[in-house]
């Protein structure tokens, strides 16, 4: 009997609990099966029995905001940021005009809050509210928001991190700087800031040791904005990355290809620094036609030694060929030297002027004066 009334309490708790999770708009809704997942995740509600996600009613959404303006314009920042931060749980699209420029409560509450934030060092939480401002509110002034979520991100991942509260270290995180980047690239609405997002991703993502990470950044890079003045740079990287996979000419040259032709790809498409973005300023374009001139001599070199890389893996495998052939050829009597040629020509016409090519034309002269 015990045991019964056990289950029972324990079934009714839950029911109960539920029950009171739910607002009136969320109950119905829920009933209808309509219920939003994702303004659960946005906005999660206030309260430990009682998470009401409805809007904010427009009387208190404005005497909120107005009351934490006063507040922040008097030099109270701790009760402004208390008040604008009411605006994370429930959502607000009011409207009202304020200094003679009309101010959408909701979102403009986040970005004062997160502007608090940033100033006082918290920049995490400063990310989360502009993240949430992108998500939440599609209609808001997005340059604005993507311009502070990309210089928070890049502060993040880059500058020295305040001290909580003044002598509490804060300690970076490779994961969280790249989950904050592909957020940014993923929200971005156009090619000014994701382009610079994936960019960063892949540098912090190489420097992290997660080069599949990069890899995925640098290829969606050239995708989905290839007109992009990065697109030189994430070729160059690209190439880069894959020639650092290069095991020698004995071993699989998959690595050696890749690098080769993304060297190639780089050297043909950009014989030339593409020209300044209107979102670039003059001094980081200056900069970046040295380091344009820098890296196509780099990837001239590359080139040069994924070349001599392949040509001697081409010898190597001809002399394999010539000498164990005949125990795994199907009409080895027949082909006779004629599949070692073959390699031992590739050779020398993959990088003429190689080492290799020199060894694979003796080779070539060898097996010819045998023949005859």
């Amino acid at each position: 009997m015990k045991i019964f009334n056990y289950f029972f309490l324990s079934t009714f708790l839950v029911f109960t609990t539920q029950s009171f999770a739910l607002s009136p708009g969320e109950k119905n809704r829920s009933s209808k099966g309509i219920h939003s997942q994702g303004k659960e995740f946005l906005f999660p509600g206030t309260g430990f029995f009682k998470k009401n996600r409805d809007p904010i009613s427009d009387e208190r959404a404005k005497a909120w905001f107005l009351e934490a303006e006063k507040a922040e314009q008097n030099g109270d920042v701790k009760e402004a940021l208390n008040l604008y931060e009411k605006f994370s749980k429930r959502r607000s699209d009011l409207r009202i005009v304020s200094s003679n420029k009309e101010v959408q409560i909701g979102p403009e509450a986040l970005y004062r809050a997160a502007k608090i934030r940033e100033d006082r060092g918290d920049w995490q939480k400063a990310f989360a509210r502009l993240r949430l401002i992108a998500e939440a509110y599609t209609d808001y002034d997005f340059e604005r928001v993507a311009e502070s979520l990309m210089r928070i991100a890049e502060r993040l991942a880059n500058d020295k991190l305040p001290k909580k509260w003044g002598f509490l270290p804060r300690f970076r995180s490779g994961s969280q700087d790249r989950l904050r980047l592909n957020q940014i690239a993923s929200l971005a609405r156009g090619p000014r800031f994701a382009p610079r997002a994936l960019m960063a991703l892949s540098e912090i993502a190489i420097k992290d040791d997660k080069e599949e990470e990069a890899v995925d950044a640098l290829e969606r890079l050239i995708n989905l904005y290839p007109e992009n003045y990065l697109c030189e740079e994430a070729y160059y990287s690209l190439a880069s990355i894959f020639e650092g996979r290069v095991a020698g000419p004995s071993y699989d040259q998959g690595a050696t290809l890749k690098a080769l032709n993304f060297y190639e790809d780089y050297l043909i498409l950009f014989p030339q620094s593409p020209p300044k973005s209107k979102h670039e300023s003059l001094e980081n374009y200056k900069s970046r036609l040295i380091e344009a001139r820098e890296r196509k001599a780099s990837a001239e070199e590359g080139r040069r030694k994924m070349r001599e890389t392949l040509s001697a893996s081409k010898v190597v495998v001809g002399k394999y060929v010539e000498k164990y052939g005949k125990y795994f050829l199907t009409h080895w009597r027949e082909l006779g030297n004629k599949p070692a040629l073959q390699f031992y020509n590739e050779a020398i016409t993959t990088a003429p002027e190689s080492k290799a090519a020199r060894e694979a034309e003796k080779k070539v002269a060898e097996l010819r004066s045998g023949n005859e």
